[in-house]
Formats: structure tokens, C-alpha cells, sequence
């Protein structure tokens, strides 16, 4: 008897050093600022950042420069996916007024894997494509509402809180966007309860983050998620 009970005691006690050293998995939700060549998943969504990329370009040549990278390894979690496509739009309404759909975050919301953590880093185009605005919308949903930015972003919420429910969400702002984007992320994000993290004086180098951006970018986000 008191055999079968050491052992037990010790199997529990492994059983609780293999579920204390997991780590959480977050997964990255973006735009050409989380891209990176050889790390976003489909692989064929469009790159801003590449191995050796240019220095006309950009001085990030390397994901260990990328500000995701930095901060997975600040905060000892584990990649699970990275989906991120160059250009994408929260709303339908991409630039020259075409029709984004097919690269929007909403249409790529069922693609991001099973993880404990979720980044969500977009609007930047909706901002620099001049996307509209529109009211503010939290239920009855048509089609023709996500050509909007608003009822596109409250949407998109509720679509990431119902599909991945034991996922901790944070949104990120970008800095320098049209007010009206970033403050009508904070009212949403009040709406559904989601923390959202406002970027400030970051780096940039067309418009992108340098190396310097990314590292700016991983300590203003880290600093929110404890």
C-alpha cells in the first residue's frame, strides 16, 4: 500500500512539473508591421519584411529584430501562429477604394490556430486607405456593414471572443492614424471588454517600424501584459 501510494505522489508530483513548465502560446494577428518572411502562416500572404531586406527599405533584416520575436522571448511564451498579411484592412475598404475582403482580418479570423494569447495589430490601412468610418453597430450584422470601419472592428471582436473563448485578447493601436480610428477602437474595446494598447512615439522608416520601432513596439506591449 504505501508503495502504490509513493508512487502516485511522485507521478502527481511529474504531472505537475510538465504542466508548470508549459508555456502559453500566443498567436499574432496583423498587418505588414508583424510580417516576416519565412514566419506567417498561410505563406502565401503579402510581406513588407524579408531576410536582407534593403536598408532603402527597412534596417529590420532579421526576425529576431521583429518586435513579436522580442517579445515571445521577454515573456517565455511559445509561438503558435502568425497571421499577418501586408496591406490588410479590418473593413472591406482597401485602398483606391478597392474591395479588401479577401485579405480583411475578419475573413481571417478562423485562422489562427489554438492559442492562449491573442495580439491583434491592425487599422493602420483602414487609417491610410481612408477607409470609412461608420457607426457604431454591436449586433445585426449584414454584409455591407464591414465596408465600414466601425461595425467592422466590433465584429471582428466578437467573432475572436466566441471562436477562441480561453484566449486572452489585446488589441494594439497603432501611433499617427487619423483620430477618429483610434478612438473608436477604444469604444469598442470598452464594448466588448478587450484591453487595447495604445503605441506612442514609435520609430519608423516608410512609414514601418526600424529596428529601433520594433524594440519601442515589444516594451510598450509587454509592459501592458502581465
Amino acid at each position: 500500500m504505501r508503495r502504490r501510494l509513493m508512487t502516485f505522489i511522485a507521478a502527481f508530483a511529474c504531472c505537475l512539473m510538465i504542466c508548470g513548465q508549459s508555456k502559453p502560446s500566443v498567436t499574432i494577428f496583423g498587418d505588414s508591421y508583424s510580417t516576416f518572411e519565412g514566419y506567417v502562416t498561410p505563406d502565401s500572404m503579402e510581406l513588407w519584411y524579408f531576410k536582407g531586406n534593403t536598408l532603402n527599405r527597412t534596417d529590420v533584416i532579421d526576425v529576431k529584430q521583429t518586435w513579436w520575436w522580442q517579445l515571445i522571448k521577454e515573456k517565455g511564451w511559445k509561438l503558435e501562429r502568425n497571421n499577418s498579411w501586408s496591406g490588410s484592412t479590418i473593413s472591406y475598404s482597401g485602398y483606391n477604394k478597392a474591395d479588401y475582403r479577401p485579405r480583411s482580418f475578419i475573413t481571417r479570423v478562423d485562422n489562427l490556430g489554438t492559442p492562449d494569447i491573442i495580439l491583434l495589430f491592425g487599422s493602420t490601412n483602414d487609417a491610410w486607405a481612408g477607409s470609412p468610418i461608420g457607426e457604431y453597430k454591436y449586433e445585426g450584422f449584414q454584409d455591407n456593414d464591414f465596408y465600414a470601419f466601425r461595425p467592422a472592428f466590433a465584429y471582428l471582436l466578437e467573432q475572436l471572443q466566441e471562436r477562441y473563448p480561453t484566449a486572452d485578447l489585446y488589441v494594439i493601436s497603432n501611433c499617427e492614424l487619423r483620430e477618429e480610428i483610434p478612438s473608436s477602437m477604444q469604444a469598442i474595446c470598452s464594448h466588448y471588454g478587450v484591453e487595447m494598447i495604445q503605441l506612442k512615439d514609435i520609430d519608423k522608416k516608410n512609414g514601418h517600424p526600424t529596428i529601433k520601432g520594433m524594440k519601442q513596439i515589444a516594451e510598450q506591449v509587454g509592459a501592458h501584459i502581465k
